[in-house]
């Protein structure tokens, strides 16, 4: 799962320097904001889902709670990167959360 995090954090990065590249750094800035908005979350779901494992108490409520906790994380990271960013760009910050949530369909596709 592990890996999976860091693909997503890979290909953020590679599509902020080409977002900097070709749109300037508030652009990739506002791309970062918007991977990392998913990114955090998720890795702090997978922590916790691992510790769960580990311990033998992971259940599919805990699982399903997890996620529900892991959206509301994501939208709240978004609002506040609204209301604190000055110049954010939207149209990059939707495109770092779309990165980001479909490196997982790459990585799944890596593995097979």
């Amino acid at each position: 799962m592990f890996k999976a995090i860091l693909l997503q954090a890979a290909m953020v990065l590679v599509a902020a320097a080409i977002a900097a590249t070709f749109f300037g750094m508030r652009s990739a800035a506002s791309l970062v904001i918007g991977g990392t908005a998913y990114l955090v979350p998720n890795l702090l779901f997978v922590v916790r889902l691992r510790a769960a494992a580990a311990s033998g108490r992971a259940s599919a409520a805990s699982f399903f709670v997890g996620e529900l906790v892991k959206v509301a994380a994501t939208v709240g990271i978004l609002v506040g990167a609204q209301m604190t960013v000055p110049d954010l760009q939207w149209i990059a910050l939707v495109v770092g959360l779309f990165v980001a949530l479909k490196a997982n369909l790459l990585a799944f596709l890596l593995k097979n």
